[in-house]
């Protein structure tokens, strides 16, 4: 049942407005979250804390769940795994973030090998997709490829420049692998 509800409020046209809409019931699922809304940054590359960067990011978004998951908790072990400085730093975010995924999505009650690919995205997010690996498997490049589309668009607009030459040269990849590629030409024309 928890899986359904979560599953009603991320499955929907306008996903930000129905996270807003049931945010009580959204943290009664997932308390954890509570920790990301109000927790600032203090880093150039965003302009937004966490919760808020979270947000963004998932309103760039398909209307895809699993997507929409691994946004929705990518970067929820920030609160608990920063390094202070004049910058903030969030060494090990991905990893943290991933632990603490899995212990959700078991709670939850989804099954083993979906919380894997889950977890194993929120891993990733942050990591470089290399061209062995589109290589190896396009289908999962592309996947990561979307989330960290969605991602990179959610940081600092000032800050995007690297991140958007890296993500075309990471479509100019996956099109050379894989023609099915009108979701990557249509975000592509979006950022540039």
């Amino acid at each position: 049942m928890d899986k359904e509800k979560l599953y009603s409020f991320l499955i929907v046209d306008d996903v930000v407005k129905s996270i807003n809409e049931n945010l009580n019931d959204l943290l009664k699922l997932i308390p954890e979250l509570k920790n990301m809304i109000g927790f600032e940054h203090k880093h150039p590359h965003h302009h937004l804390d966490v919760w808020n960067h979270t947000l963004l990011a998932l309103s760039y978004s398909p209307n895809d769940f699993d997507i929409r998951l691994v946004l929705l908790l990518h970067d929820i072990g920030k609160p608990f795994c920063y390094q202070e400085g004049e910058v903030r730093h969030y060494k090990g975010h991905a990893n943290v973030s991933a632990n603490m995924s899995f212990s959700i999505l078991e709670r939850l009650g989804f099954d083993y090998e979906y919380i894997s690919k889950i977890c194993y995205l929120i891993k990733m997010h942050d990591t470089y997709i290399r061209d062995e690996e589109i290589n190896d498997d396009i289908n999962l490049s592309f996947l990561r490829f979307k989330i960290k589309y969605c991602d990179a668009l959610a940081h600092h607009p000032l800050k995007l420049e690297k991140r958007i030459k890296y993500l075309l040269y990471i479509n100019d990849k996956i099109n050379e692998n894989d023609e099915r590629n009108e979701y990557i030409k249509k975000i592509t024309r979006f950022v540039i």
